[in-house]
């Protein structure tokens, strides 16, 4: 795959009130192309300062980073200038100008790359439209929602057709509804327009909606990458397992099988679910094939970039060698673990 951005070896040190703290500390990662990439952490994992040296806004300490195969450190101003307009940027706080319109909000980084006036027109336009606000063209920021905000940002940050979209935390500041809205819309500037998106946020379920792929921080260490479902289904790093715990709390602990064990007669097992049981009810087909009972005494299926994802607990009645047969049948299909 083409690599959009890449990091070797960056680390970024700050001094202040003359002690020296690492922001950053070896890091190395690469975003591919038309990819959705999640970087998350506890608020001072160092993950607004990594997203920031991406468009040159901070200067690493050491290490390199690389946007389409050029090393940003080696260029002048006027070079660094003309690769931000190839990267846009979404914050958590809007960042929008009040004393302009929406129209003019949006307008303002076209007319500094040298559009004319009805390039503008039509491109603002546009741009209404594909982020739902075409009816706010002159309204000001005061008159606006939160989530219709960010929805100029966005419009704003896509304007020139930039090849990245750097997102710093852009739905913290949002309710839950809002929140969703915000990542479909996310998800749409990915899917439709091929932009390559590069997401900051403490929100578990922001990055399980939104991420192809996301690395973890702590410390201003990346910690784990790795695939979104593989980091939800096997964190390999404690801090991973304390953030994506909470969201993906589908297994049972060993205190909760042994009681388990006493209220639930017949063999217990464990499923997990994933892609390829979405479109075949196979515990149940298999369940009337071996005339096999079963109760799901605990568990839950949540979905993750639209693939189910999560583990049924469940106790099977029937008799012992129709229950062979289908844990058998079934462990050929899913991940089954006996308990």
């Amino acid at each position: 795959m083409t690599q959009r951005i890449r990091l070797s070896g960056v680390s970024k040190e700050f001094t202040v009130n003359g002690t020296k703290s690492m922001a950053l500390d070896d890091i190395n990662l690469t975003v591919n192309a038309g990819e959705i990439y999640g970087l998350i952490g506890r608020s001072g994992a160092g993950k607004s300062t990594l997203l920031r040296t991406i468009n040159g806004l901070e200067r690493p300490s050491s290490g390199k980073v690389f946007v389409d195969g050029v090393d940003i450190g080696a260029l002048d101003a006027n070079e660094l200038r003309e690769l931000r307009r190839r990267i846009g940027m979404v914050f958590q706080q809007f960042g929008l100008w009040n004393s302009r319109t929406v129209y003019g909000n949006i307008a303002t980084p076209l007319k500094l790359a040298g559009w004319k006036s009805q390039a503008i027109r039509n491109r603002v336009a546009e741009l209404l439209d594909f982020v739902g606000l075409g009816g706010k063209a002159f309204a000001r920021p005061r008159q606006l929602s939160g989530g219709q905000k960010q929805r100029v940002g966005i419009a704003r940050a896509i304007a020139n057709n930039p090849s990245i979209l750097l997102a710093d935390e852009a739905t913290s500041a949002l309710d839950p509804q809002t929140t969703t809205e915000i990542v479909d819309l996310l998800r749409s500037v990915n899917d439709q327009l091929g932009i390559t998106i590069v997401v900051v946020t403490h929100e578990m379920d922001v990055i399980g909606r939104l991420a192809d792929r996301v690395s973890i921080l702590s410390d201003g260490r990346v910690v784990e990458t790795g695939d979104i479902h593989q980091i939800l289904a096997q964190p390999n790093h404690p801090v991973s397992g304390a953030l994506v715990g909470p969201y993906t709390r589908t297994a049972l602990t060993e205190g909760e099988k042994s009681s388990l064990r006493n209220q639930f007669r017949g063999r217990r097992i464990s499923v997990a679910v994933g892609q390829h049981l979405d479109d075949d009810p196979v515990i149940s087909r298999l369940a009337r094939q071996h005339h096999i009972d079963f109760t799901i005494i605990q568990g839950a299926v949540a979905r993750v970039k639209d693939q189910p994802y999560g583990q049924l607990n469940l106790a099977l009645l029937g008799d012992a060698a129709d229950l062979d047969r289908f844990v058998t049948e079934l462990a050929d299909r899913v991940v089954v673990t006996e308990w």
